[in-house]
This record gives C-alpha cells, sequence and structure tokens, in this order.
C-alpha cells in the first residue's frame, strides 16, 4: 500500500506528536455539497448509492477536494448488517431508514441468518478497498459500523424512534432476548469491522447514537459491555501500523470513566460534554474526538472561527500536546453553506499551532 503522506490523524489517535490539530467531520459527504447531491441524483436513491462502489468512492472524496482534511471516512451506512440480516432496508421519503422486518421475539433472534461480512457486505469492502486506492496516501482511511445496542433499536423498532418503546420493554420485561441479539450483532460488527481493515481501512468508528438514550446502568449493561467485546475481538495492527480504535456516544459523555476500561484508543464527544473536563476525566489514557455543535455552522465566518477556538482552548487547557481530534459533535447538516465548513477546519489547524 502506498506510504501516507498526512498521518496526524492516525498520530494523535495514539497520543503521539502532531504538528498540527487533526480534523474531520461526521457526515462529511453529504447533502450539504451540491456535488454529493448530483452524484445521489445519478445513483437514482441512497441505497443504490452505498451499493455502487464508484459513486460511494466519488463521494467519499468528495470533501477533500473541498477541504484540508485530514482524514476520509468510508460512504456508507450504519445499517448495511441489519440489511444483510435479511431485515429489508428501505428508505422513506421524509421518514428515514425503515425495515420490512422486525426482531421482537426470542424465536426472530433465532430465525436471523448466519452472516459473513465479506461475502454478505462485498459491495462495502469493494468500496473501501476502491477508496483506499484512490487515496493514495493522502489521508488515512476510517471504517465503521453501528453498535449493537444502535442496531438493535432500528431492528426492534423497524425504523427510527423517539422513545424507544418496544426496544426498551425488551429490555426491561424480557433482556436475556435483547441480550442474545446484542451478543449476535456484536460478532457480526467484530466480523465486518475486521472486513473493512482487511479492505483497507487504516481506523474504525464505533457509532453508538442511541447510548444515551439509556439509563446509566443499562448503558454499562446493554451498550458499553457490548462495544468493549467488539474491541476485543478486532484486528489492532495491520502493514506494521496500529489500527486505532473509536467509540462515539451521542450523549454520552458523563460514562467517559467506564469507556476509558473498554481498551479503545479514542472516545468522541457531543456538544454537550466540555472539553477541558472530558480531558481531565481521561488523563491522558486516551485520546479525545469532537465537540462542535454542527449547528455552529449556520453562523457567520466570526462566529464559527470564535466557537471553534474556544473547543480548542478546552482541548488543551491542561498542557496536553496532542490526543485531540477536532470534529463536530453530531453529524454535518444538509442546511450548511459548503463555504462555512472550511473556516472550521482552517481555524482548527491555524490556531492550534500554538499549543504544539
Amino acid at each position: 500500500m502506498t506510504a501516507l503522506k498526512n498521518d496526524r490523524f492516525l498520530r494523535a489517535l495514539l497520543r503521539e506528536p502532531v504538528d498540527t490539530t487533526p480534523v474531520w467531520m461526521m457526515r462529511q459527504a453529504g447533502r450539504y455539497l451540491p456535488e454529493y447531491r448530483e452524484t445521489r441524483a445519478k445513483a437514482g436513491d441512497f441505497l443504490s448509492l452505498c451499493k455502487n462502489t464508484e459513486f460511494a468512492c466519488e463521494v467519499t472524496l468528495q470533501p477533500l477536494r473541498r477541504y484540508e482534511l485530514d482524514a476520509a471516512i468510508l460512504f456508507s451506512d450504519i445499517l448495511t448488517v441489519p440489511d444483510a440480516l435479511g431485515l429489508g432496508l428501505y428508505f422513506e421519503a421524509g421518514e428515514g431508514p425503515k425495515f420490512h422486518k422486525t426482531v421482537r421475539t426470542e424465536q426472530d433472534v433465532a430465525n436471523l441468518p448466519n452472516f459473513n461480512a465479506k461475502s454478505d457486505l462485498d459491495y462495502v469492502m469493494n468500496a473501501v478497498s476502491t477508496i483506499r486506492s484512490a487515496l493514495g496516501g493522502q489521508v488515512p482511511l476510517i471504517g465503521f459500523s453501528g453498535s449493537p445496542w444502535t442496531l438493535a433499536t432500528y431492528m426492534v423498532e423497524g425504523g427510527s424512534s423517539k422513545d424507544f418503546r418496544f426496544t426498551k420493554q425488551m429490555m426491561y420485561a424480557q433482556p436475556e432476548v435483547l441480550h442474545a441479539l446484542l451478543d449476535r450483532l456484536a460478532v457480526a460488527v467484530i466480523d465486518y469491522l475486521n472486513a473493512q481493515i482487511d479492505a483497507g481501512a487504516q481506523a474504525v468508528q464505533i457509532f453508538d447514537s442511541w447510548g444515551g438514550a439509556l439509563a446509566h446502568r443499562e448503558y454499562i449493561e446493554f451498550s458499553l459491555n457490548y462495544m468493549q467485546k467488539i474491541v476485543a475481538g478486532l484486528q489492532r495492527e495491520k502493514d506494521g501500523r496500529k489500527i486505532p480504535v473509536i467509540l462515539f456516544t451521542k450523549g454520552g459523555g458523563q460514562w467517559l470513566e467506564p469507556m476509558v476500561a473498554t481498551g479503545a484508543d479514542a472516545f468522541g464527544l457531543d456538544w454537550t460534554t466540555p472539553l477541558n473536563v472530558a480531558r481531565q476525566t481521561v488523563n491522558g489514557r486516551a485520546a479525545l474526538q469532537g465537540n462542535l455543535d454542527p449547528a455552529t455552522l449556520y453562523g457567520s465566518p466570526d462566529s464559527i472561527a470564535k466557537a471553534t477556538k474556544a473547543m480548542l482552548d478546552d482541548a488543551y487547557a491542561h498542557g496536553e500536546k496532542t490526543g485531540y481530534i477536532a470534529n463536530l459533535g453530531h453529524g454535518i447538516t444538509q442546511w450548511v453553506d459548503p463555504a462555512n465548513p472550511k473556516v472550521f477546519i482552517d481555524t482548527v489547524h491555524e490556531y492550534s499551532a500554538k499549543y504544539l
């Protein structure tokens, strides 16, 4: 494989020295970019975009042509795994992802088919290897998956949910059924992420989008324990280089202490946790990533720069020299002016130099 020209993202994840703070954005390939909307229109629909190697590669590279980003992230969706398990993923206009089948009983869990990432999700692996080659060592490529808890909520509810009625009913009334489902998903995610690493992913992130909906004890039991199982099962080195693992629980900043015990290399934060407090909690045991409110990018260039500088001041308040990756606290939204992320990204690179 081609040598990396810019590895500061990987170095920061492993708390190694960097020349400036690395930055990327969750959902950086997305609807806020006119070129993305054009490619999606050519594909016909979102799933076709994900499953077409050429299109998936193209949209992954689009934000790197506009901005000085320090990482690319595979263009795909967290729900590819449940889809491969036979639930029938589709997207309803204005309503988000839905499944033709749900998993709500012990028998439903038992009926889930065996899963092999390399064969069942070969289009994802083709995209990873194609993107990695197209990057030519420009920046590292991030692979990803949803967490078992987050995937389970979609599988049990049949789509997005605000109250997770059926999943929480299962959790409190039939916890053994939910545990059986989560265990199946943890094994599948290990296979899925290891297959992405084999195909060329140089770091992986687990998106625990709905972990923050859990009570504090239930978060440990039904979400974090399964992410810990995944971390323990991942390939952590390839081609003589470590493969860092990032856990991101939206709404999960209060669980940083138990998160550290998982052995992951880094933890993503949403905008509700002060970075200086998070750095103090982690105390050099892992890297942190985040956590600008995505809505900040609706502001003026001056207000975006001001908020970014304040975030960086928090990140380096305790004198650390590395172990921090700038990012948004969640995905960039479709209504952002494409000129505004450049202010965020350039401010990160220019302003952080004084701390390093």
